[in-house]
């Protein structure tokens, strides 16, 4: 499980307490950034979160910058991808 760094004890070492539907993690709707998968409830595209953890930065860094995304969303879309990726391998 991935964990953040200064935001308290949030997560640390346990599981989420609620975890989300897909349909609050993520949605691809034409009118929103031309149907770019983006964080429900914002503008924010997944691919951004996967960039910040590409080059290096954390969780509790792309939550900061963007705090229109929930840390159970984020967590949630990494756990999904996660699960997509290993089932394609089965």
């Amino acid at each position: 499980m991935l964990t953040g760094g200064s935001g308290g004890d949030q997560g640390r070492g346990r599981k989420m307490k609620a975890m989300l539907d897909r349909e609050q993690i993520v949605h691809s709707v034409p009118e929103i950034l031309g149907g770019t998968p983006v964080f429900v409830g914002t503008r924010v595209p997944v691919r951004t979160l996967l960039v910040y953890l590409e080059k290096g930065e954390t969780i509790e860094e792309f939550l900061d910058n963007f705090p229109t995304v929930s840390r159970e969303q984020a967590i949630g879309f990494l756990e999904e991808a996660g699960r997509a990726l290993l089932a394609q391998m089965a």
